[in-house]
């Protein structure tokens, strides 16, 4: 069975992260979605919308499963016996911190593969910072998330 993980902090989900998701569904078996916990960080969102909100976008997809970790990506992929690693890339400065990401992951776990794909071009503005940021201040959000998600903000 091909298992992969999608992580991130998904704070909040994106609709450039359900079309990532939704492109490497085909590609295995099984997806986790990891919701990444840092204990350094302050969410905007808490750990319990960022789950709730992505198992109301991905509800109707069997093969997504939906879980928070801690730690070491690669440890969470040990744990639940990913093989593979989805990330998403908008741009050469997101290639480049993936691609250091990514080598040092195969160093720390080398029968674990990153796949990359690449943004489709109408959602490579868009990101959960700004997103973030236009939710701070009141601003419309519609256009960047899922619609699944907009009950939960």
């Amino acid at each position: 069975m091909k298992i992969a993980l999608f992580p991130g902090s998904f704070d909040p989900i994106t609709i450039a992260h359900v079309d990532i998701l939704k492109r490497a569904l085909p590609l295995f078996d099984k997806v986790i979605v990891g919701i990444g916990l840092n204990s350094a960080k302050q969410g905007f969102l808490s750990a319990a919308q960022r789950q709730n909100i992505v198992n109301a976008v991905f509800d109707e997809y069997k093969q997504v499963d939906i879980q928070l970790y801690e730690g070491l990506t690669v440890d969470f992929c040990r744990k639940i016996g990913a093989q593979f690693m989805i990330r998403g890339v908008r741009s050469v400065g997101d290639f480049e911190y993936e691609k250091a990401i990514a080598q040092i992951n195969q160093t720390l776990m080398p029968e674990m593969e990153t796949i990359i794909l690449l943004s489709k071009p109408e959602y490579s503005a868009i990101s959960s910072t700004i997103v973030r940021d236009i939710l701070r201040y009141g601003g419309n959000v519609s256009a960047f998330l899922p619609a699944q998600a907009l009950p939960f903000l």
